[in-house]
Order: structure tokens, then C-alpha cells, then sequence
């Protein structure tokens, strides 16, 4: 069962028949009963130090260890091809987790490839983490990259403009630094960075893993040392997520492929048509010899720049159809301003242009996508 199809249907679920049930268990308990002070002693130390749960002794709390979490962060790693993951109440506590376990190993100088998230730039410019950065363009990772380097980060498409990053070249530039990946846009479906060296591979869960926009979280697929060193980081920092939270995602992880493949197949045509749009002045969409190879696919999010800022704002308050909001990788399709919303804390230098929209295509039928944005450029350009 090594088609991603089959696995993202049945990964974390393999003992559900054994057990007499079709579907995983929600386990809610917040605390869990000790068998004796002994084994239940040695089990808390265990979790708290980022260990998995032992033999006996118990789960001890539910800040520690999660049986339904655990389903999840199981079925992500099968996908991601990683031996293990840890998951986190939002995709920007993962990646916090990643940056406080690399400062307390005495590693805080991290090397970045903008663009990024507008939050992961945020914590990275203001050093909030007690971490040091360094920016580099992708060609520059390697003279970037001091003795006390803990990481490189890059996110590939990147966000907002959908820059490709070639991965096999950050990892041969780190030269054996860790390399963080936000694979949030591509998902496992399109792209598995592990395939190409990563070591940490970054979601914020609350996007296409999903796909509803009714549940928020992050993951991190990476190596059982990094594992052990997140779940520590977790226990001691609460930033478990709610086992709610990982039954909805876990649940949508079985319909993850399907979802990317029809939101990917009307993503292509609207930007197809955006091209020739006689209001559109540029169109951002993965291509290049990098779809194909290092991504299956070039996604379901564009980016298109409007004749200025006032048009630009104008065009997302003028959609009737198409949700003006943050996020993405939910069913519906939603568009916003990075400028002034997710990107507003970059600094101008790396801001996205103020003409810039970023577009999530959801599962509508293009036509009708292309309908309401054709209405929202000619509205917005009177």
C-alpha cells in the first residue's frame, strides 16, 4: 500500500478492525489512571522528556501524550515517508517548537529563505525565540551558515508569491545543518521534502490537511531525535494539540489527495485565464522544471497583481462568490490582500507588493470562480 491515495485513506487506522470499530476513537481524557506510584513515576518522566509512552505506567495527562493526537501524527509521518511527527495546537507552535529546541541545544543562529508565512518571518525578524537570523537568497544558504547555525528554513511554494526553491540544493548548500521545510501549499500529495534531504517537515495542519477551515494545528514530520526533542518541547510548553482537533484532521487526510488533485486541475485553469485577463498585470504560479520532478504538481494557490493598491483592495471587497479572507486550503475559495494582512509585520524591504492578491482555489467549479473574479477586477478597475 504505497500509493498515497490508499495510504492517506487507511495510515493510523490499521488497528481499527482488531479493535471492533470503523472509525478512530476520540480519546478525551485529560488525565489517565496510574496502576502505582512506581511505573507511574518512571511513565511521567518518560513523556515529559519527549519519550513515547512505556509499557506500564500509564498516559499519565493529556498535556504528555494523546492517543487520538498520536493516530494523526502516525498517519501524517506515513505520508510525509518520515519515521515519526509531532503534532502542535497550531501550525505557528510547531514551528516555535522547532526554533526553542535548537536554541536550547545551544545552536541559535537560523539561516531563512524569504519569502515565508508573514508569522514565520515575524518570530524570525524580532528574535522573540532568543534566535539569531540571518537572510539568504537560495544561492547564498551555504556563506550564510555560521558554527552555531541550528537551521535553515525555507518554505517551497512559498508564500505569498509561490516561489520554487530547489530543495536537493539547500540541503548540499546546509552541508549537514538541519533543513526546516513549510510544506504547507504543497502538501504531501505534491511534494515529500524528506525525499531530497530535509530533516523537519513543517505544516500548518489548519490549511489543506483540513480542508474545511474548521480546525486549527500543526505538524511536524521529522526524524524519532528531532521527534523526542518536539514532543519535550510540547510537554514542558503545553502546546499539545486538542485530540478534537486531530480526529478532524485526521479525517482529512482521507479525502487530502482527492481535494488537492480537483482544486490543482481549476487552480490551472484560472490562472490560465488570469494570464490573459486585460487587468492583470502578472500572474504567479509554480512552473518551471521544478513541477514535474521535485513537485508532482503546481498546486492550488496563484497570486496576481492588479494595477495598484486601490485596485487591488478593491478587487477583494467587489467578490460576491469568493470568500474575502486569510487562510487557505479549505473547500471554498478565498482571496486577500498579504500586503496588509498576513504579510503586514514584514519589513518593507520584503513585504509582497501592495498590488499583489493571493488566491486559494477551492472545489467550485471554475467557471463560476472565474465568473465572480472577472466581475471583481472590472468592478474594482471603473
Amino acid at each position: 500500500m504505497n500509493r498515497i491515495a490508499t495510504v492517506a485513506v487507511h495510515a493510523g487506522r490499521e488497528d481499527l478492525a482488531a479493535s471492533g470499530v470503523h472509525v478512530p476513537p476520540i480519546d478525551l481524557s485529560t488525565t489517565n489512571p496510574i496502576p502505582d506510584v512506581e511505573s507511574g513515576g518512571a511513565a511521567y518522566e518518560a513523556l515529559a522528556t519527549g519519550g513515547l509512552p512505556p509499557a506500564e505506567g500509564g498516559l499519565v495527562y493529556q498535556r504528555l501524550w494523546n492517543p487520538t493526537v498520536a493516530r494523526f501524527e502516525s498517519a501524517l509521518a506515513r505520508l510525509e515517508g518520515t519515521e515519526q511527527a509531532v503534532a502542535f495546537a497550531s501550525g505557528m507552535a510547531a514551528l516555535a517548537a522547532c526554533l526553542t529546541a535548537t536554541v536550547a541545544a545551544g545552536k541559535p543562529h537560523v539561516v531563512a529563505v524569504r519569502p515565508l508565512y508573514g508569522g514565520t518571518d515575524h518570530v524570525l525578524a524580532t528574535n522573540l525565540l532568543g534566535t539569531e537570523v540571518t537572510w539568504a537568497a537560495p544561492d547564498g544558504i551555504r556563506a550564510a551558515i555560521r558554527p552555531n547555525t541550528g537551521l535553515v528554513i525555507v518554505e517551497t511554494p512559498a508564500n505569498p508569491t509561490l516561489d520554487l526553491v530547489d530543495l536537493h540544493d539547500v540541503v548540499t548548500q546546509a552541508d549537514g545543518v538541519p533543513v526546516v521545510v513549510d510544506n504547507t501549499f504543497a502538501t504531501p500529495v505534491l511534494q515529500r521534502p524528506i525525499e531530497y534531504g530535509a530533516t523537519l517537515v513543517l505544516h500548518s495542519a489548519t490549511k489543506y490537511l483540513g480542508g474545511h477551515g474548521d480546525v486549527i494545528g500543526g505538524v511536524v514530520a521529522t526524524t524519532p531525535e528531532w521527534a523526542t526533542k518536539l514532543r519535550q518541547v510540547r510537554a514542558v510548553t503545553g502546546g499539545l494539540m486538542h485530540p478534537l482537533a486531530a480526529y478532524l484532521l485526521h479525517r482529512g487526510l482521507q479525502t487530502l489527495p482527492v481535494r488537492i488533485a480537483a482544486q490543482q486541475d481549476s487552480a490551472k485553469r484560472l490562472a490560465e485565464w488570469l494570464r490573459g485577463h486585460e487587468l492583470v498585470r502578472r500572474v504567479f504560479f509554480p512552473s518551471g522544471p521544478l513541477v514535474g520532478t521535485q513537485m508532482s504538481g503546481p498546486g492550488a494557490m496563484i497570486a496576481f497583481e492588479v494595477a495598484g493598491p486601490e485596485e487591488a483592495a478593491r478587487t477583494v471587497e467587489s467578490v460576491r462568490l469568493v470568500t474575502h479572507a486569510v487562510s487557505l486550503g479549505g473547500v471554498d475559495t478565498l482571496i486577500q490582500h498579504p500586503a496588509s494582512l498576513t504579510h503586514r509585520p514584514v519589513v518593507s524591504t520584503a513585504k509582497p507588493g501592495a498590488a499583489v492578491l493571493r488566491m486559494s482555489v477551492g472545489l467550485e467549479h471554475p467557471d463560476d470562480v472565474q465568473a465572480d473574479l472577472d466581475y471583481a477586477l472590472k468592478d474594482a478597475h471603473r
